[in-house]
C-alpha cells in the first residue's frame, strides 16, 4: 500500500481497489483504486477531500510512506 501526502494537498492512498470505511454505524465498502483524503481540515465531506485546500491556502510538504507486505 502507498500513501501519498500531495504537497499542497491532500492525502492519497491506493487501496488496492476496495476499502471499506467505516463511521459510528455506518459502514460503506468502496470499491475504487485510490482515495484522496482531507489534510487541510477544511473538507465539507470528511475524511474524504473535496478540493477545498486550494481554496483556503493550505501549505504543506510532499512525502511518501510504502507499506510492505510482512515476508
Amino acid at each position: 500500500m502507498k500513501i501519498e501526502f500531495r504537497e499542497n494537498g491532500s492525502i492519497g492512498i491506493e487501496t488496492g481497489g476496495r476499502y471499506v470505511f467505516r463511521q459510528g454505524d455506518q459502514e460503506v465498502v468502496i470499491e475504487k483504486p485510490r482515495v484522496s483524503l482531507c489534510r487541510c481540515g477544511h473538507s465539507s465531506n470528511k475524511p474524504f477531500c473535496d478540493g477545498t485546500h486550494k481554496s483556503v491556502g493550505f501549505v504543506a510538504p510532499a512525502a511518501v510512506i510504502e507499506l510492505e507486505e510482512p515476508k
